[in-house]
């Protein structure tokens, strides 16, 4: 048997054994708390937090823009947004037929929604709905436990005062779509994500960079169903994970007058045109206005379907920009062009007379005034208020054409101006090169009779045209139209002033451009002219009127009057002009689509903005001189 030595030895090898075991085992355990806590530690501790947290966008507020009186053109305003975080999700289809019902918007267009953000995490929040109503934010509220992944999210709405006044100009902001992504991220610099809100048209897709800011973000703290429990401090939150504030965008100053735009608009109801006034001396933009408009909030607020197929399939094209994006035949208000051309080439003396007897005969063709009867002797003045074709004609065969185009680029026409503005044309001013590349036929003399009063291929825009008349009006300065006066910071503090720029010097003499002026005053201050309604001493209106055909001759046959034609057989009508005649301050040029007479629809629109503007003038100059 065993005596008590070999049993005490027995037992206590084996509590060694058990001993070494349980060392082991501890060594192994702490050395694997040590791994986790220490070397491991924050990496879990971030996928922990990660867990239950939710990173929600601060979003940052877009700059304003303000006229030039610094009223609030463009603003931003709080909206409630119908959000899915996908990671919280439990089953997609039950989730998505509850959320369809509550938000009145059918399940394809969620799922559509969800397929463009099929590449990115699923912890980021896609928005399904914007601008929630107060009942839908009370049902997905109520309903949260039958909702895992919805939330109702608070973001930002760009809100356009004015509505749809102005609407071209300004512009409009939307999502970044999936071909912009690429191409944006690269052009800007700037990390881009899918969902974020860039400037589409108009000034805020111009100067977008200027006007966003920087996005924060800040953690809040979920359950399982992606419930917001409570919003973290910033010391409970490690490096990377912590709140970050949003910058505010800057804010522009324009060149605008916010009464001159409400103005223009209301003058144009009921028409289809467009309008653009022009501080002659320094170029400031004082007034463009495209119509028919549409409502631009509308595209951030979350665009209706039907909204957006009537702004398709308008005729009028609401979406167009008809300032700077559609050009038309300018008519009788190019008749500076050809006047300029005649006096400085020597070919008429404002008082050299041509004889008109209503035509002008050219080989076998026959090109008619608008006045079968006739003008009879007529120099340039008369030629001017009475809009003779057949004057113009006559210095026009003596013109080249590449001479006469030459006169017109001298005004501006026929390139971009150079406004910051995206999708500018540039119109047309023809030239035998021109021709002969894009049409393949050598130039004809008959071309550039009709090219003389503003018809054949010649196209303008209507900033082109006030840039034209505010160069006469001025003396022969050629300036750059421009539309922002200062960009700021939040605090309106400035950062950068824009000033007035010479394009360049037309270098004509004093007495050439006095006489263009001179007739174009007759236009409206003589019994004679075309727009001697607008005779008004207050205003001193000058200006020419301008209508032109939109279809051939053929299609117009067997109608007398332009109004009793099909409304897309109408002729375009324009006026373009500069007030006071002595001190211009003002150029204006106006397009009414299809508005028959120059004189009885775009007049009125040039004459009253002419007019509210020289008043409100007047009465600044009357404060100042009260102080």
């Amino acid at each position: 048997m065993f005596d008590e030595k070999e049993i005490v030895d027995f037992h206590q090898s084996r509590a060694d054994i058990l001993l070494f075991i349980l060392g082991l085992l501890f060594l192994l355990l702490f050395g694997r708390i040590f791994y986790l806590q220490l070397i491991k530690g924050p990496r879990l501790h971030k996928f922990s937090l990660e867990n239950r947290l939710r990173e929600e966008v601060i979003w940052s507020p877009r700059g304003k823009i303000y006229s030039r009186n610094e009223e609030v053109l463009v603003d931003n305003e709080p909206r409630f947004d119908a959000v899915v975080t996908r990671q919280y999700l439990k089953n997609d289809s039950i989730t998505f037929e509850r959320l369809s019902k509550i938000l009145n918007l059918p399940l394809k267009d969620i799922n559509k929604r969800l397929k463009r953000y099929r590449g990115e995490p699923r912890y980021r929040p896609i928005i399904i709905k914007k601008n929630l109503s107060n009942k839908e934010i009370a049902l997905i509220e109520t309903q949260a436990e039958n909702l895992p992944g919805i939330s109702v999210e608070v973001s930002l709405s760009r809100e356009y005062l004015s509505e749809e006044v102005g609407a071209h100009l300004y512009g409009y902001i939307s999502e970044i779509n999936s071909t912009e992504f690429p191409k944006y991220k690269e052009r800007d610099g700037y990390a881009y994500q899918l969902g974020d809100l860039i400037g589409k048209a108009g000034i805020e897709k111009y100067f977008d960079l200027d006007l966003r800011g920087q996005n924060g973000r800040e953690y809040v703290e979920v359950d399982a169903l992606g419930r917001k429990r409570k919003y973290l401090s910033d010391e409970v939150v490690f490096s990377g994970v912590e709140r970050v504030a949003p910058v505010p965008g800057h804010s522009l100053k324009l060149t605008v007058d916010k009464d001159l735009q409400e103005l223009a608009y209301e003058l144009f109801k009921g028409k289809s045109g467009s309008v653009v006034g022009i501080d002659v001396e320094t170029g400031e933009i004082l007034t463009m206005l495209s119509y028919p408009s549409f409502k631009p909030s509308n595209f951030t607020r979350g665009l209706d379907k039907d909204y957006w197929n009537g702004l398709l399939n308008d005729p009028l094209k609401p979406l167009y920009d008809k300032t700077i994006q559609e050009h038309y035949s300018p008519g009788s208000t190019y008749k500076i062009v050809t006047a300029l051309a005649g006096l400085v080439e020597e070919i008429v003396t404002p008082y050299r007379s041509f004889y008109c007897s209503g035509k002008l005969k050219l080989g076998r063709r026959t090109y008619n005034c608008w006045n079968k009867d006739g003008h009879g002797e007529v120099n340039l003045f008369k030629a001017l208020r009475g809009s003779c074709n057949v004057y113009f004609q006559k210095i026009a065969m003596e013109l080249d054409i590449d001479v006469l185009s030459g006169y017109a680029n001298l005004l501006g026409l026929g390139k971009k101006t150079g406004i910051s503005l995206p999708r500018e044309t540039s119109g047309l001013i023809p030239t035998k090169d021109w021709k002969k590349k894009n049409i393949g036929h050598r130039w004809t003399k008959g071309e550039t009779l009709s090219c003389s009063i503003g018809q054949s291929f010649t196209l303008v825009t209507m900033l082109q045209l006030a840039n034209a008349y505010a160069t006469i009006a001025n003396g022969g300065k050629l300036m750059k139209p421009f539309l922002v006066k200062e960009i700021q910071d939040s605090n309106k503090d400035i950062l950068k002033k824009f000033e007035s720029e010479v394009v360049s010097n037309i270098n004509i003499e004093e007495n050439v451009i006095q006489s263009i002026k001179k007739g174009l005053f007759e236009v409206v201050h003589h019994a004679g002219g075309t727009a001697q309604r607008f005779k008004d001493e207050d205003v001193r209106l000058a200006g020419k009127t301008g209508t032109t055909q939109v279809v051939s001759l053929s299609k117009i046959e067997g109608y007398e009057d332009c109004e009793d034609l099909p409304y897309k057989y109408r002729h375009n009508a324009l006026f373009a002009g500069f007030a006071p005649y002595e001190n211009p301050k003002i150029a204006i040029a106006a397009v009414v689509e299809h508005g028959c007479s120059g004189g009885k629809s775009a007049g009125p629109i040039v004459y009253n903005l002419a007019k509210t503007y020289l008043e409100k003038l007047k009465r600044k100059n009357e404060k100042l001189v009260s102080k």
